[in-house]
């Protein structure tokens, strides 16, 4: 079915919402390969050799592709997106897909397809020809943690997908009901072990990040919260401002309006170092070593992208984010921080990540099947 009509003045863009002033007929669903992969049984040495296989391949440029950049892009570019309209993915997806329109003169459209911790979307995509034509703003939980959190995943978290760039981080900020008497995340940590299983603690889903980063804080702490699953972070939090839950991690962008409002009050920063934009917020290693609490995004294509033409993409994701105006309204806005770096950089993140939460899926027993 081709997208609706698009029509100047609309307000917030809509799910398949095309990015142009016409619209832009999608190809049909012959050109489409059918049918969902089946996920690789292999074990863990299996993983680490096609990991390493992702990684080696963003290295590689063969010579037959050197031409497909010459004349890309060429057609419409889709730029699919795991969730409903409104949140930080379809933000990016839009951003890029303006620079796509205006820098190249191409035509660029969003599709959204939220669901299933991401995997309606990545399964699409998966199925899609490697023409550069299709692009995927990937949160990371899609790569690293779904393969752990769902036995039978019907994609390939490494071979059926093509990275292109890292997007951005975004650091999580550890949000407490202000009537909670912890100011600090050592009496954060006192709090919970004196009274284990008093606090009740909000986040976005099984498997979301917000929900992996508060079990990773219980099992380096020893404390133990209970964990109450919403069906987005804005409800959680609204939860957590009226009382009805104790705390959350929550991106720092989401929670900082809160804070300067005195509805919630933010006791640590799940960054490596004290963010620049907040001087004052301590980050949650500087009482727990080596913690982190923070979520990524990645630009990706199917597999068998053409070299040049991830080159070609990356280029153009790195140039953006090097925009000052992008720095100060959108990364800066959010408390956002860049990742555009080489595909390479983006492999590596994966393969480095993923072993951490698999082993943190298995020994808390985390499953959603």
């Amino acid at each position: 079915m081709a997208p609706a009509r698009c029509r100047a003045g609309e307000g917030r863009p809509t799910q398949n919402t095309p990015l142009l002033a016409h619209c832009v007929r999608r190809p049909p669903p012959s050109s489409l390969h059918s049918g969902a992969r089946k996920r690789d049984p292999g074990g863990a040495r299996r993983r680490k050799s096609l990991f390493a296989a992702l990684f080696i391949a963003t290295l590689i440029a063969t010579p037959s592709a050197s031409a497909h950049a010459d004349n890309y892009p060429s057609k419409t570019i889709t730029v699919i997106v795991p969730a409903s309209p409104g949140g930080v993915t379809d933000m990016l997806a839009r951003m890029l897909a303006r620079r796509f329109i205006s820098d190249w003169g191409a035509q660029a459209i969003v599709e959204n397809k939220p669901g299933a911790n991401n995997k309606v979307a990545a399964e699409y995509v998966a199925r899609q020809p490697g023409d550069g034509y299709t692009l995927f703003i990937g949160p990371g939980t899609t790569f690293i943690v779904n393969p752990a959190l769902y036995p039978h995943l019907a994609y390939d978290p490494v071979k059926d997908f093509t990275p292109i760039a890292g997007l951005v981080s975004i650091y999580h900020a550890l949000a407490l009901n202000s009537s909670v008497p912890a100011d600090s995340v050592k009496e954060l940590i006192t709090l919970g072990k004196a009274g284990p299983g008093q606090l009740n603690y909000g986040d976005y889903g099984v498997g979301s990040s917000g929900h992996l980063n508060m079990e990773m804080f219980k099992a380096v702490t020893g404390v133990n919260f209970v964990a109450v699953h919403y069906k987005g972070a804005t409800p959680a939090l609204e939860d957590v401002m009226a009382g009805h839950i104790q705390l959350m991690f929550v991106s720092a962008g989401t929670a900082m309006p809160q804070a300067k409002a005195g509805t919630v009050k933010i006791i640590g920063l799940g960054a490596e170092k004290r963010m620049a934009l907040l001087p004052d917020v301590p980050t949650i290693a500087e009482t727990v070593p080596g913690f982190t609490a923070v979520s990524w995004f990645g630009l990706f294509g199917p597999a068998g992208v053409p070299p040049d033409i991830v080159d070609k993409i990356n280029a153009e994701v790195r140039a953006v984010f090097a925009d000052p105006k992008v720095q100060h309204d959108f990364l800066d806005a959010q408390y956002f921080e860049s990742l555009a770096a080489s595909p390479a950089a983006l492999s590596e993140r994966i393969r480095s990540e993923e072993p951490k939460w698999r082993k943190l899926i298995r020994d808390s027993h985390i499953s959603v099947e």
